[in-house]
């Protein structure tokens, strides 16, 4: 059975600290506590009981710097385990495992063969270097008028930031450090294992300092030594013209504080644009459907559309069909890249009226015995051609 994953069941990186990991814990304690299970299903109740079973164990073990050491690399708590077949190599494929009787380091190995994929090896991913901040995903509603030309929104966003007095390092002014004695620094530190292969070295997180190649001496007193907070920030975006339904934009350095100094992460907003009333889209193309009567098919006329630009009057010819397409260049939308608007689409449809009165239906009926069926409809002469 393949162990758990005990970062994932917290939904934090491995290079979480101690308080990143209390904090995510914190809220899937509350969210799947039993006490919020006391209406639900049998099945509903199992499940959340597991569930938390899970989170407790996983922060129990992670919260432990001896045990979450062991963990990072051998993969159980525990150590590595006795029968496991290639166990204490658990670490293999990331954790920086050297084979000291063989006297060459996998890591150097892993190094050299994947540095040119970006992304090398855990030796040169350390917990302490520096970390970029998550992205964070917000939607706005927009009127369609809104996105074809363009618009400034102000969204609400809750996101984590570093203390402003110990620049996120828990630290009292940011200064309050002493190397760590165990690992001198680095962040990592090596065990030693007899196995039946030999002597193996192998690389973990530093159980005294997580990783970080710092203890802190005296902790910030305006975050209490977190060094990160929860905030909700009002953020003003603009959104540009042409944008549509499932687009978004990105806004550099307004998303979760990064670590260790890394830069913050970036903030996409993702538009949701309201239909119109009248109009429909396609791409930059508007379309607009107009209803004419029957008489203003057949003798022709000059309407009057809306459009997103004021009114503009389109000449319907003599004869109109119903279906017909009339095209307005550049009334369309302003292209999201490039120069330009599209297209202004109007079909207009001939509406037949539903009922007549008995002189129009005797004017009617005079109109048909003096029309030239051949000449006036053609295509009900087609078709009567074809069903022959």
């Amino acid at each position: 059975m393949a162990a758990k994953n005990y970062y994932e069941i917290l939904g934090v990186e491995k290079t979480a600290t101690a308080d990143e990991l209390k904090l995510a814990y914190r809220k899937l304690a509350k969210k799947y506590h039993p006490d919020m299970y006391v209406s639900a299903s049998e099945q509903e109740k199992k499940d959340a009981e597991a569930k938390f079973k899970d989170i407790n164990h996983a922060y129990e073990v992670l919260s432990d710097p001896q045990k979450r050491a062991a963990y990072d690399t051998y993969g159980d708590e525990n150590g590595p385990q006795a029968g496991a077949g290639f166990g204490g190599f658990s670490g293999f494929g990331n954790g920086g495992t050297g084979a000291g009787g063989f006297g060459f380091d996998m890591d150097d190995i892993f190094s050299s063969i994947f540095s040119g994929f970006g992304g090398g090896s855990s030796r040169a991913q350390r917990a302490n270097a520096p970390q970029r901040g998550q992205d964070i995903l917000v939607g706005v509603n927009l009127t369609f008028e809104e996105a074809a030309f363009g618009t400034q929104k102000t969204v609400n966003v809750k996101r984590v930031e570093n203390c402003p007095d110990c620049k996120g390092t828990g630290a009292k002014d940011g200064t309050a450090f002493k190397v760590c004695s165990q690992c001198k620094g680095s962040g990592r530190v090596t065990m030693t294992q007899r196995t039946p292969f030999g002597q193996v070295s192998t690389q973990g997180v530093c159980p005294t300092c997580h990783g970080t190649g710092k203890i802190i001496t005296d902790k910030c007193t305006s975050c209490g030594g977190v060094g990160r907070f929860e905030k909700v920030r009002e953020v003003k975006v603009n959104i540009p013209a042409g944008i549509d339904s499932g687009q978004r934009v990105r806004y550099d350095n307004e998303g979760h504080a990064g670590s260790n100094g890394g830069e913050k992460g970036g903030l996409y907003v993702e538009v949701r644009v309201a239909p119109h009333k009248l109009f429909s889209r396609n791409g930059f193309d508007v379309l607009l459907e107009v209803p004419i009567s029957i008489v203003d098919a057949t003798l022709g006329t000059t309407i009057e559309v809306p459009t997103l630009y004021g009114n503009k009057e389109v000449k319907i010819p003599e004869g109109t069909q119903s279906g017909t397409v009339f095209t307005i260049k550049n009334y369309g939308i302003k292209k999201l890249k490039g120069t330009g608007k599209g297209d202004m689409f109007v079909k207009v449809v001939v509406e037949v009226p539903k009922s007549v009165s008995k002189e129009q239906k005797e004017f009617l009926k005079r109109f048909d015995q003096i029309s030239d069926q051949k000449k006036q409809y053609p295509l009900k002469k087609a078709y009567d051609e074809k069903a022959k």
